[in-house]
């Protein structure tokens, strides 16, 4: 099994259960120059907020796109812009990615700027 299927099948389990309970989820995704994050409705699966290292204001306030300070920088900017699309409480989907580093400097942002999960 490639290393990104067995990441792909990790992730099945849990989006499973997010569908099934119909709840907005805030999905990460990491690759190793950046990091992206989008709210997904739990009911339409329409984006309602996306937010990454690319974007040019998070991009005006970083270094490089590929590190904990850069991830913390797109959790701020991903619940501002799921509080004005009136989004408190999201799933976290980390996409079968391990929850430290990046993806947990992401959330634990995202929890300081006001998201719920």
């Amino acid at each position: 099994m490639k290393k990104r299927d067995a990441r792909y099948r990790r992730s099945l389990k849990a989006r499973i259960k997010m569908r099934e309970l119909m709840v907005d989820r805030l999905t990460v995704h990491r690759t190793p120059r950046h990091i992206y994050a989008q709210v997904i409705s739990g009911t339409d699966n329409k984006v309602l907020a996306a937010s990454s290292t690319l974007v040019a204001d998070v991009k005006s306030q970083i270094k490089n796109g590929g590190n904990v300070d850069a991830a913390a920088v797109v959790g701020k900017d991903i619940a501002a812009k799921a509080k004005a699309a009136g989004v408190t409480n999201v799933a976290f989907d980390r996409s079968g990615f391990k929850y430290h580093g990046r993806v947990k400097a992401l959330a634990d942002a995202a929890r300081e700027a006001g998201l719920e999960f």
